[in-house]
């Protein structure tokens, strides 16, 4: 089991006033801010893997997740289904309004935070000494998700849905900035309650993105490799099987069993975890439901 020291955020075991101090001393870098969204009318779409790169293995990234006390907890993956017990990083995140994380630090062998204070976007290394301000206008967005390469660059991507229901791209980088946003779907994405995925869920080597609808569908959106706007995602597909709206949070932290293959974590409304094993197939995505946590998990306000 990694150290305190060595986990993700590890050297930013940051409390509320190291989260004020960063929107000061942090040095602001070439990181493309948002900008307002054009109103295309309604969508018409229905982890650092290698692009385009068939049979590549799921990233296996820690599950985060935040109390309403603030504190920020790591749970690591156990390699075979399930997590490790937590690790607290400390408390003053009650400030923060979204996380995110990748493995973009250290070329990939770094998993590193990324977390929205008032407008602001920051970015903490895991492999690195380093707390940066990524932009301002990051408050355009309300809902915010890393799939892991989406677009065909060396370094997982961001999405980005603004209040208008359209879903953007920012290409990473390996400094952890992003290039210019580039829209991913017109309209339509309000819809969706849910958004996550690192990894390919179809088994075509690409990654692809998970969403939810607000009654409880659940479909995955094949990446398509490319980062041509309004073609980043293909049609989508439905995912059978249970009742999706009996978890209150879903999740994904890449490949959690160590199977190589993406994986889908949900949490029920009683509190308990579960692990929906990814198959790699896009007929049958997940397998039947693994209990990861028993109770308890209803602590959470936030889970990533």
């Amino acid at each position: 089991m990694l150290s305190l020291v060595n986990r993700p955020a590890r050297r930013a075991v940051i409390r509320a006033a190291g989260l004020a101090a960063a929107a000061v001393l942090a040095v602001v870098i070439g990181g493309s801010a948002p900008s307002p969204a054009d109103d295309h009318g309604p969508s018409s779409a229905s982890a650092d893997l290698p692009a385009v790169q068939a049979a590549a293995a799921a990233p296996m990234l820690p599950l985060f997740g935040r109390k309403a006390d603030g504190h920020l907890y790591d749970y690591e993956p156990t390699g075979t289904g399930g997590v490790r017990p937590a690790a607290d990083l400390g408390g003053g995140f009650t400030v923060a309004t979204a996380f995110f994380q990748t493995k973009t630090s250290a070329a990939g062998g770094g998993v590193d935070l990324y977390y929205r204070i008032g407008t602001t976007l920051y970015y903490t290394a895991g492999r690195g000494t380093e707390t940066k301000v990524i932009g301002a206008g990051w408050d355009a967005y309300n809902a915010l998700v890393s799939a892991g390469n989406l677009g065909g660059s060396a370094d997982p991507d961001v999405l980005a849905r603004d209040a208008a229901g359209a879903l953007w791209l920012y290409q990473g980088k390996p400094d952890g900035t992003f290039a210019a946003r580039v829209q991913a779907g017109t309209g339509g994405w309000s819809g969706m309650d849910t958004l996550a995925g690192v990894g390919d869920y179809t088994g075509d080597g690409k990654n692809d993105l998970i969403a939810r609808t607000t009654a409880g569908a659940l479909y995955i959106y094949p990446g398509t490799g490319s980062v041509t706007a309004n073609a980043i995602l293909g049609t989508r597909l439905t995912v059978p099987g249970t009742d999706w709206t009996n978890y209150t949070t879903l999740v994904s932290t890449g490949d959690n069993n160590g199977d190589g293959k993406a994986d889908l974590i949900g949490r029920d409304a009683a509190g308990a975890l579960w692990l929906f094993k990814g198959t790699g197939t896009a007929a049958t995505p997940f397998a039947a439901r693994v209990q990861i946590g028993t109770s308890g998990w209803q602590a959470f306000n936030t889970l990533f």
